[in-house]
């Protein structure tokens, strides 16, 4: 009883402080005179995977390999399927050139990098510093970039984010204990759900991945699940979809070189999320191109479609975790009407695309 208490207390620390620590960062670069639309693109889309970094860090610390992995591959399958998916349900979402163009091509490139660099069992710590620098170059290039969008998308931004705020010391010392207090809340938060996912894992004989494929990989995710809604909601489709693509990024670039680089010997990758689950991450984000690239939105029946694969995965990994009859069936079902259907929809979907386009030029 008590566990359950404390993993939703450290769901909750995660939850505030991830938000605090995007207020408190969005002010202060506000106030130090960064465009809102580098603080969208960098703080805000970097500051809602805090806690995947934090809970990542603290298990690749730990010793449980399983959790610091699951949460990063979990949580991208979760960012696009689950979040993208119930977004475009609520309205349909609009999908900017640059993205199809630049950070799908890139979060793809990134998810296969996973599975080349986890194929030996392990990802080393100068591939964990390989990644992390790609996060570096990659913020380097976004504030660049920036520097050349258009006076809509700053504007759009402008509205998400605010405007300027004064340089007053009182002002900017309170968004500097707001970064502080958000990011103890973070720490707090990601300890205390390793510890409790950990437990409740070894007392039903689920493994860790398993836990941090589901429980982990959604709580730290609803930073993303609650901007990208809200986003959504208020008409910027855009920033709806640009905060899931830049979480994705990030995680790996970032939240799995980190945890690589921070543990001597690296972090291990177990056989069964080579063989599986990382797959279905590079899947999902190739999945994504297609259907981004038809007529560059995402329509309320593909974010249905979304949706209706996360519930067949997360119910592929309660079949598999309880070694239930049924994966078999399921299984099957699944690679002979299911994934073929899809496949085909996708094709012709952006073989339509792509003769419209050939008829508007």
């Amino acid at each position: 009883m008590m566990t359950t208490v404390w993993l939703v207390l450290g769901l909750v620390c995660l939850v505030i402080g991830a938000e605090v620590l995007v207020r408190g960062a969005s002010r202060l670069a506000s106030a130090l005179g960064i465009s809102p639309l580098v603080v969208g693109l960098t703080v805000v889309a970097f500051g809602t995977s805090a806690p995947e970094l934090a809970v990542s860090v603290q298990s690749a610390l730990a010793g449980q390999a399983g959790i610091a992995v699951g949460n990063v591959v979990g949580s991208n399958i979760f960012n696009v399927l689950f979040i993208l998916g119930l977004s475009a349900l609520i309205v349909p979402l609009t999908v900017s050139m640059q993205l199809v163009r630049l950070d799908v091509p890139l979060m793809i490139a990134a998810s296969l990098l996973v599975l080349i660099m986890g194929w030996d069992g392990r990802i080393a710590p100068l591939e964990g510093g390989a990644l992390f620098a790609g996060i570096l170059i990659y913020t380097v290039f976004l504030i660049m970039q920036s520097r050349r969008e258009s006076q809509a998308a700053k504007a759009e931004y402008e509205q998400e984010y605010g405007a300027h705020e004064p340089h007053s010391p009182l002002t900017q010392l309170r968004n500097v204990l707001l970064i502080v207090v958000g990011l103890a809340l973070l720490v707090l938060g990601s300890r205390l759900l390793v510890e409790s996912a950990v437990t409740i894992a070894r007392y039903f004989g689920v493994s860790e991945l398993v836990i941090g494929l589901t429980i982990v990989a959604a709580g730290t995710s609803l930073p993303e699940v609650v901007t990208s809604i809200v986003a959504a909601l208020r008409g910027e489709r855009d920033i709806a979809v640009g905060n899931v693509v830049g979480s994705n990024i990030f995680n790996i670039f970032c939240v799995l070189g980190l945890s690589a680089l921070v543990v001597p010997g690296g972090i291990e990758v177990s056989a069964t999320a080579l063989a599986f689950d990382i797959p279905v991450m590079i899947a999902v984000a190739l999945a994504c191109l297609p259907i981004f690239f038809t007529g560059y939105t995402i329509a309320r029946w593909e974010g249905m479609l979304f949706l209706a694969y996360y519930v067949a995965y997360t119910l592929w990994l309660i079949l598999h975790a309880t070694d239930s009859a049924l994966q078999a069936p399921f299984a099957s079902a699944m690679s002979l009407f299911v994934l073929p259907l899809t496949a085909i929809t996708l094709v012709v979907l952006a073989g339509r695309a792509w003769h419209r386009g050939r008829i508007g030029r």
